[in-house]
């Protein structure tokens, strides 16, 4: 036997078919490790006391804007801890900026910006508010900090105070979720909320659905617009399942006019096995299926008392599993409490966070596959952040992005990056339309760009506006599939599947 590269493993001379798969593994753990010593976790920006932004906040939707940098929202900021907060972007190298203050005084309605930001078609950013007035709002910012402010909210029995940014649907109009109001509703003193749509300009205003809490109650999260047209997503609250007294959350589904069902009833299975308070959104993997986080339940091998929570996936038709659960290891250094939700990354895995565990109990940084093998790539600190609430964001460049709610030099938050080694990609910012219309492409190296294909139709028509945004016409003939734009580096692919209408 004889140690190859003083990694302790030992190669037997024996048959070539065995050298062959002894070699096979080797590559293999070889290049596992190389994937491992490939993650760079970096601390972009560590919000001060009583500077510039504080304590982001779940969901705090981070968004990639026209011009490659992120954006997203502080339940505090601009000089004072009065839930006013900020919208704010920092550019992939590290570069902070105040978009905008929140406390403005020409509004009583744009307190609590737990949203974070959706980037629209018109390049400008969309979020909501759930305070201020009670009531709350929706608005919208220009990347040079204009606001416009939506306050189409009213007292019960309509529905008020949303939580998380709204959502484009494929009709031109924005879908969301409030937290508060309704009728029918029995439990808690705000209500059980509903979902809503608004017109592009604010103008138009309907009421879709009220929360009944036997069919769920309480979205904090952003809806999901699947490829089938339909808009998914999770009520924290609600449902028949048992364990909770209000009910651990449902999962559902809703049709653009409206139309809601329930997908699954967590907690569903004695002592909540399969999870329960979901907090996060749904992502939609490239199988088609639903996946996400509950905060809670689970096996709990390892955690006690503490919440565990679970990975779990969903089909279209309400097929449930449980992908994972946290807190299988000692000590829970997998994981426990997710509060965030999934990404799915340039190379088909998932990556999220947990709110606790890890090495030091200050949360996580993980990735999951599609089948449930999950691995822990940061163990927060404190001092390089500690209990991420929010989603993680994958830019165009590969690069994972997201936020802490506390820790740092002022224990009120830093927003990070990780490096991964994930590949760049294309991200369309519509996924869908007809030949003829125009849609917006963000990525890298745009300026150099010479085609765009749609499912290898060129585009006659495209023009980049600076170097991570360029816009295209939808090609006579063009058929659903891929969008593909070639540069002097090379060809970027979108991550969606672009459907023609």
């Amino acid at each position: 036997m004889k140690k190859m590269w003083g990694l302790g493993i030992e190669v037997g001379l024996v048959s070539h078919g065995r050298v062959r798969t002894i070699v096979g593994v080797i590559a293999l753990f070889l290049l596992s490790m190389a994937a491992v010593q490939a993650q760079t976790y970096t601390v972009m920006y560590d919000f001060p006391s009583g500077g510039n932004g504080a304590n982001p906040t779940n969901p705090g939707n981070i968004a990639q804007g026209r011009d490659g940098s992120l954006y997203s929202t502080t339940l505090d900021g601009c000089g004072g801890f009065n839930l006013f907060g900020e919208v704010f972007k920092i550019s992939p190298a590290g570069t902070f900026k105040t978009v905008l203050c929140l406390n403005n005084p020409k509004y009583t309605n744009l307190g609590g910006p737990y949203s974070g930001v959706t980037l629209g078609t018109d390049g400008n950013f969309y979020g909501t508010s759930n305070g201020g007035d009670y009531l709350g709002s929706i608005w919208k910012v220009s990347a040079a900090g204009k606001l416009n402010v939506f306050s189409p909210f009213s007292a019960e029995p309509n529905i008020f105070g949303p939580n998380a940014p709204p959502v484009l649907g494929m009709d031109g109009n924005w879908y969301g979720a409030a937290t508060s109001g309704g009728s029918g509703c029995t439990y808690g003193s705000g209500g059980c909320g509903g979902i809503y749509k608004i017109s592009s300009a604010g103008k138009k205003y309907k009421d879709l659905h009220l929360f009944d809490a036997t069919h769920g109650g309480n979205s904090f999260t952003p809806l999901l617009l699947a490829s089938d047209g339909n808009f998914y997503g999770v009520t924290s609250l609600g449902g028949t399942g048992g364990g909770f007294q209000f009910g651990p959350g449902v999962l559902f589904k809703m049709t653009p006019s409206g139309t809601y069902s329930v997908l699954y009833d967590f907690c569903s299975v004695s002592n909540c096995l399969d999870g329960g308070l979901p907090y996060a959104g749904l992502a939609q993997g490239t199988d088609g299926d639903f996946y996400g986080t509950a905060s809670t339940g689970g096996t709990r091998k390892y955690a006690g008392s503490s919440p565990g929570g679970v990975v779990f996936k969903i089909s279209g038709t309400g097929v449930y599993s449980v992908l994972y659960n946290f807190c299988s290891q000692t000590s829970c250094t997998d994981g426990n409490y997710p509060l965030g939700g999934l990404a799915l990354g340039s190379d088909g895995n998932f990556y999220g966070t947990t709110f606790y565990g890890g090495a030091h109990n200050y949360g996580t940084i993980y990735q999951i596959t599609p089948a449930g093998v999950e691995t822990v790539l940061y163990s927060f600190d404190n001092t390089t952040g500690a209990y991420p609430e929010g989603t993680l964001l994958q830019h165009t460049n590969g690069v994972l992005y997201g936020d802490t709610h506390n820790g740092g030099t002022s224990n009120y938050g830093v927003f990070f990056s990780l490096k991964a080694g994930l590949p760049t990609f294309a991200q369309l910012v519509t996924w869908w339309g007809k030949p003829g219309a125009t849609i917006g492409i963000l990525g890298q190296g745009f300026k150099t760009a010479t085609g765009v294909s749609f499912n290898g139709v060129p585009a006659t028509t495209f023009k980049a506006t600076g170097d991570t945004y360029i816009s295209a016409t939808v090609p006579a003939g063009a058929t659903s599939g891929k969008v593909t734009v070639t540069t002097a580096s090379g060809t970027l692919t979108s991550s969606q599947v672009f459907v023609v209408q």
